[in-house]
């Protein structure tokens, strides 16, 4: 076949007989083209597709999925969507729109392969975390692998106001790398931890596990206490470790700004877990120099539960006085009859210093362990009275004048 017969064909508009003379794969709708920009005009940019027909890109299709269809002049190579063989004007339809998605999830899966950090804007946030755009994708980021400098430290953990802090952050943009890729489901997940974890794996190479720090109180919430320390480097102390004592709040004991000193108890990647407590003596090893079992003492109630009282009897050593040793009457309500600050003499009852656990009663109430020896004292009263009864039973049947002959 000459070329002027290829032409005629062309001009018939039997691409797919072009296609089969000169030996080539038909392309269908969805296949990915390759060709070179020969105009750019407004709304429509033609592309020549291997010498042998005309593809054009326009309208909604020249949407710019991608940075690199944004610029595009006479000469370069693009790649596009096959959209439809033939249009009404005998030309491919094509489309960048499909292609530079295509395109985006392949830079992704590469992203995420590489380690690459890239740029991405915040375009949107919810309770959970926030929605960014990276190139042409939409992507989100739980709030969780937000950095530290910008995870949002809320008392409580308000969802409400954590909603309110990311809010605050929409318009801006960070530095993210792909942790989750998901094409099929369209699931992009980005993460700006990770990059702020790449730029501390040198500092945080330099500490490890049992080592003492120096800091300062960042932040306190319900579930323990920020400390900064080194070069930017941040830990978690949760409440358990704050003191050997129980406290309700870590703002009973620390403030913000205050210097102290903590042991790294757990390095989780970027997650430093850190220990105040651990760095002094633990009171309760010496706790049965200072109390014994049956001691009389005067201690301070610290709180009332509904359970019983948390009684100070130091600053270091805390105990329990259940409702039940309070009264030997039944107590509607310890509010009632205690207060916060009020001070009671007390009995120790028991002492266990490896759980940390010491029990007291109010003195003069035999409470628990006192009804229990009143039970038993009680019980075996009872009991020597049926044995009592049972053995003069016996002897009278044994009684020589009552056996009949």
């Amino acid at each position: 076949m000459t070329t002027s017969n290829n032409k005629d064909i062309v001009k018939a508009g039997s691409f797919k007989t072009l296609f089969q003379l000169q030996a080539m794969d038909v392309p269908k709708p969805g296949d990915v083209i390759k060709g070179k920009v020969i105009s750019v005009d407004k709304g429509e940019i033609h592309i020549d597709i291997e010498g042998m027909t005309t593809g054009v890109v326009r309208g909604e299709e020249l949407f710019a999925e991608s940075s690199e269809y944004g610029h595009l002049k006479v000469g370069d190579v693009v790649e596009a969507t096959l959209v439809e063989l033939e249009n009404e004007n005998g030309e491919m339809e094509l489309s960048f729109r499909i292609a530079g998605f295509k395109r985006a999830w392949e830079n992704m899966k590469k992203f995420l392969k590489d380690g690459l950090t890239l740029k991405a804007k915040i375009t949107g946030a919810n309770k959970g975390g926030l929605m960014i755009q990276v190139e042409a994708l939409a992507a989100f980021m739980p709030v969780s692998q937000l950095s530290p400098d910008n995870y949002p430290r809320v008392a409580g953990g308000d969802k409400n106001r954590i909603f309110e802090k990311l809010r605050e952050m929409v318009g801006k943009e960070m530095e993210v790398k792909v942790i989750d890729v998901n094409e099929m489901e369209e699931k992009l997940i980005v993460s700006e931890r990770a990059v702020w974890e790449d730029s501390q794996k040198a500092v945080l190479d330099a500490y490890k596990i049992g080592d003492v720090v120096e800091g300062e109180v960042s932040a306190l919430t319900s579930f323990g206490a920020f400390i900064r320390f080194g070069e930017g480097l941040e830990g978690l102390v949760h409440i358990s470790e704050i003191a050997w004592q129980r406290i309700d709040h870590p703002k009973d004991v620390l403030k913000v700004g205050q210097k102290v000193k903590a042991q790294i108890i757990q390095l989780d990647h970027s997650k430093i877990y850190l220990s105040i407590k651990r760095t002094i003596d633990d009171p309760w090893k010496s706790v049965k120099e200072k109390y014994k079992v049956g001691e009389t003492v005067k201690g301070k109630v610290l709180k009332i539960e509904s359970f019983g009282l948390m009684i100070g009897l130091d600053k270091d050593i805390h105990g329990l006085a259940h409702i039940s040793e309070l009264s030997d009457e039944p107590i509607a309500n310890l509010a009632d009859k205690f207060k916060p600050g009020q001070e009671l003499e007390l009995e120790i009852v028991s002492l266990e210093p490896a759980e940390h656990r010491l029990g007291l009663k109010l003195a003069g109430v035999k409470g628990r362990s006192g009804r229990r020896s009143e039970a038993k004292e009680k019980m075996a009263k009872d009991e020597g009275k049926k044995l009592l009864k049972d053995e003069t039973f016996v002897g009278e049947e044994r009684k020589p004048e009552e056996v009949k002959e």
